[in-house]
């Protein structure tokens, strides 16, 4: 593994970037390559990028959250590498925009974690985990006309409601939970984070609430899923791929749960049967053992990697 002083200085107090050695190697980065991290985050991925290659690349940054570019920006600043580095504050399914607005011809190698980072579920006060208290949002965007989470429990149908949990969280009890929150906001708007949470763990059978996660942690995530539209976002990162690339480019995405790694794989796949490229993993990469100890989030993890003709 790379050891760079300066790494270990600013990985310091921040998010734990997930496979981080292992996407970098897999990019296989060579000396002027442009390259888009297109979920920024915390930085770690371009810092560790920029360490390696001795800032001889160049970076676009993404993000939608306005807060981790400012930290990225900042940690970049600090590690020497701003100058190497352009930030756009935008989501990813919008890369060939971004890509565009910045006259960039084509790209070398694409680097995405989609994962949130632990800053967005325990810091940014939106929602997003039933471990604390907050108003539900579940968005990073600040547009008044997007859809949060609130508008969701307080105003889709039961049916769309059962829908989302079932096809975004594979809820086994994605129905009996759907009917508990419509009962529920009969009485009063359904306002916080505890307030979903202890309506679905009252909704579903004894043994559930008892299960080794929370009952709540299925119908969090297709909510938050439905309510960034994040299949919708990462089908037309994929969509653009071909178009943004540079001949023998490399594209590194990391996933966090199973509909994202479906829809991932298959695109692979199937650009690799219409001669696109070719998928340098044929199997996703997982976390080792150590890195899951230390880091319990990362076990759900899995890169895959694709490299264009």
């Amino acid at each position: 593994m790379l050891e760079c002083s300066s790494l270990k200085t600013h990985m310091k107090n921040v998010h734990i970037t997930v496979l981080l050695q292992e996407t970098v190697d897999f990019l296989n980065l060579q000396k002027g390559d442009i390259v888009v991290d297109g979920t920024l985050g915390a930085g770690g991925h371009t810092l560790l990028m920029l360490e390696k290659m001795k800032g001889n690349i160049f970076v676009l940054g993404l993000d939608l959250d306005q807060n981790a570019l400012n930290r990225s920006e900042e940690r970049l600043k600090q590690a020497g590498w701003s100058s190497q580095v352009s930030f756009i504050k935008t989501n990813f399914g919008d890369i060939e925009k971004a890509v565009g607005e910045k006259h960039m011809q084509s790209i070398n190698k694409v680097v995405l974690d989609l994962g949130f980072s632990s800053n967005q579920l325990e810091v940014e006060g939106r929602g997003f985990s039933f471990m604390k208290d907050e108003s539900l949002i579940m968005t990073l965007s600040d547009s008044p006309e997007d859809v949060t989470a609130y508008d969701v429990v307080n105003h889709w149908s039961e049916e769309s409601i059962a829908d989302i949990i079932y096809g975004f969280g594979e809820e086994q009890f994605s129905r009996r939970i759907a009917k508990a929150i419509i009962e529920a906001r009969k009485t009063k708007a359904i306002q916080t984070t505890f307030e979903l949470a202890d309506i679905v763990k009252k909704s579903v059978p004894l043994f559930y609430q008892k299960g080794k996660i929370h009952p709540a942690t299925k119908t969090f995530q297709a909510i938050r899923i439905a309510v960034n539209r994040e299949l919708e976002n990462l089908k037309s990162f994929l969509e653009s791929v071909p178009r943004i690339m540079a001949s023998q480019g490399r594209v590194a995405i990391i996933s966090f749960h199973s509909l994202e790694d479906r829809i991932i794989k298959r695109a692979f796949h199937q650009m690799e049967l219409d001669g696109i490229g070719t998928r340098i993993t044929k199997k996703p990469i997982i976390p080792t053992g150590d890195e899951i100890k230390q880091n319990p989030r990362s076990r759900s993890a899995k890169l895959r990697v694709f490299e264009m003709r």
